[in-house]
């Protein structure tokens, strides 16, 4: 599921969780386990997140969302809020390897490193949702605020344009291009570079670089998110959600 190698001081977690990488309740709790597991060890220097195959993460499992019932939504719902939390305030660096399609909730994850190299291919990077029917917890949405060049925002948010990646280095979801091959090097490379600096220095500055999000993040989720979590359940958005598996991945 959640796969984890040590090179020297640098831990690279891989996703390895059926074709997609789909994000259901046991991905999302590995991921966050994972996190504080290396920050309580406090033995690594920096964190790579990558995926496998063509996949670095298909976003939310829509079969499970739409077949578990609403325990399994609450659960989940919190659970991938404070992953996505964790991703964004892991203190250390944390590059993402986007070694393929980055979509919706895997488009979030990437977007909470400190730098994104993403393969070149046929892999895209983009935010769905609204098209889908799914609105955004604001921790969701502050993480694109913060990596996402402003002008292209609301484009990305609201029309759910999926990113070629030359148009991703473009818009500001990722930082380089790297050819497939070189791909776990470079971003071990940048990895190792980050993690290379005094680490409490880092993490204090990380924090500065992110405060802004992370205050809104903690005003706006307890008012905001339950809001949020209504939608997830709400007939309509099950419609829209079986409309979009139907037409977009063929199945029922």
């Amino acid at each position: 599921m959640l796969h984890r190698e040590d090179h020297g001081a640098v831990a690279v977690l891989r996703m390895e969780h059926g074709k997609a990488n789909a994000l259901d309740l046991e991905l999302i709790d590995a991921i966050g386990d994972a996190l504080r597991d290396i920050e309580e060890a406090g033995s690594h220097s920096a964190v790579v997140l990558t995926g496998t195959g063509p996949m670095f993460s298909a976003g939310v499992d829509l079969f499970r969302f739409l077949e578990s019932g609403d325990s399994y939504l609450n659960q989940f719902f919190e659970a991938m809020v404070r992953s996505f939390r964790a991703l964004f305030t892991f203190p250390r660096p944390l590059v993402a390897a986007v070694n393929g399609h980055a979509i919706a909730g895997g488009a979030v994850m990437a977007a909470a490193a400190d730098y994104r190299v993403m393969s070149i291919g046929n892999g895209k990077i983009g935010v769905p949702e609204l098209r889908v029917g799914i609105p955004f917890p604001v921790a969701a949405i502050e993480i694109l605020r913060f990596a996402a060049s402003t002008q292209h925002l609301q484009e990305l948010v609201y029309l759910g344009r999926a990113y070629a990646v030359e148009e991703a280095h473009q818009v500001g979801l990722i930082d380089e291009i790297a050819e497939a091959p070189a791909l776990r090097d470079r971003a071990l490379d940048v990895a190792q570079s980050l993690g290379s600096m005094p680490p409490a220095r880092f993490g204090i500055t990380k924090r500065e670089l992110r405060a802004p999000a992370i205050d809104r993040i903690e005003r706006l989720s307890p008012r905001i998110d339950p809001e949020v979590l209504e939608g997830w359940k709400a007939p309509e958005t099950h419609r829209a959600i079986r409309a979009y598996v139907e037409q977009t991945l063929k199945k029922t």
